[in-house]
């Protein structure tokens, strides 16, 4: 069998291209290249992100790699479909006044589907494509479906940005990874001669400042408490997100939270840490993996963030496609835009994007 493998430059997918071929399989090393060299972004960078300019340093990492295990290796250029898809929304969704997640979005539309349709497009031959991801495949011949579980080692689990996959997806999908832990493959990168074997763990989508992807002028308004009173001014809603406590610069007794932001009337609501707990939230947007849908109430586990564990939860299905989930225990920095995801123990049911919260 021929895997293609998204190697990045980091030890988990060069991990991932160690262990198929020490199994047998044929071995392609393949990465996207997604830095558009047109832009001005990168001004304020500080460290590198998987959106860098620093990308020829992971392609002349993942390259060392697939030199290391001789297998064919190739780059190919999806940064139009990245720009036009991930900073599009990522874009769209700040400047309205949401936080969101381009990882979730990346991975449904480049990762899994932009990069290795490209590879096919341009003459490579495989029968599956695999990733460096922490989490798990599965088949429920009853069901007729393929399932995402968490991966074994739950600090590391990945599921999280991984709910928005078809079944056609998993279907052609490999993770080798999701049943060891980081130190486990560490070893691995060593034994196979590896010099990124202790390579740090990449940083966030983009290590700058946001304005370099939006590009927009500054745009004032107030920082307001619920009940109406004006604190301060701002320059702009997308420089902040719900659960945020640093750099607003406003005086108070105690440390202030950004409760909720309200781009109709360009405000950014805060309040302090008793205020900060939201009780649920609606969802849209829906995507369901290892089931069809929910169809009827249910209570299952979710998490509204990737690193969080997941918590007990009450699901009610609404008109138009979205639902709503009530928290049994109060949960904080819960940001429209964001994902919710929900579980049934390790299997990842589906998810959605939260519309509004609750409090």
């Amino acid at each position: 069998m021929k895997i293609l493998v998204g190697l990045s430059g980091g030890v988990d997918s060069a991990a991932t291209a160690y262990l198929l071929k020490r199994n047998g399989y044929e071995v392609i090393g393949a990465t996207m290249s997604i830095w558009d060299k047109d832009t001005e972004f990168g001004k304020s960078l500080k460290a590198k992100g998987c959106f860098s300019p620093h990308q020829e340093q992971d392609i002349e990492a993942a390259r060392k790699v697939a030199q290391n295990l001789n297998i064919p290796y190739y780059v190919f250029d999806c940064s139009k479909e990245y720009k036009k898809i991930v900073l599009a929304n990522f874009k769209a969704e700040y400047l309205s006044g949401r936080t969101p997640n381009p990882c979730v979005i990346c991975n449904s539309t480049i990762k899994f589907d932009a990069l290795p349709r490209t590879a096919k497009e341009n003459g490579v031959e495989f029968d599956k494509f695999a990733t460096g991801h922490y989490a798990r495949i599965g088949y429920d011949k009853d069901a007729g479906r393929w399932q995402l579980f968490r991966g074994l080692e739950k600090k590391r689990d990945q599921s999280y940005f991984l709910y928005r996959l078809t079944q056609e997806q998993l279907s052609k999908v490999v993770m080798p990874l999701g049943r060891y832990t980081k130190n486990e493959v560490r070893l691995f990168a060593q034994k196979a001669g590896f010099e990124l074997y202790d390579k740090k763990d990449s940083q966030d989508f983009y290590s700058g400042e946001i304005s370099d992807i939006l590009h927009e002028p500054p745009v004032a308004g107030n920082f307001v408490t619920t009940d109406g009173k004006i604190l301060g001014r701002h320059t702009g809603i997308w420089n902040y997100t719900v659960g945020q406590r640093r750099g607003m610069g406003i005086a108070a007794e105690k440390p202030l939270y950004v409760l909720e932001i309200r781009p109709e009337s360009n405000e950014v609501v805060v309040g302090f840490e008793e205020d900060a707990g939201c009780k649920g939230l609606t969802a849209d947007g829906l995507s369901w993996l290892s089931i069809p849908e929910f169809t009827e109430e249910a209570d299952v586990t979710a998490k509204v963030r990737s690193a969080q564990e997941p918590f007990k939860v009450h699901v009610t299905p609404l008109p138009d496609k979205m639902i709503k989930v009530d928290f049994l225990v109060p949960q904080k920095a819960v940001a429209p835009g964001q994902s919710v995801v929900l579980y049934d123990g390790d299997m990842v049911l589906g998810g959605g994007f939260i519309k509004e919260t609750y409090r």
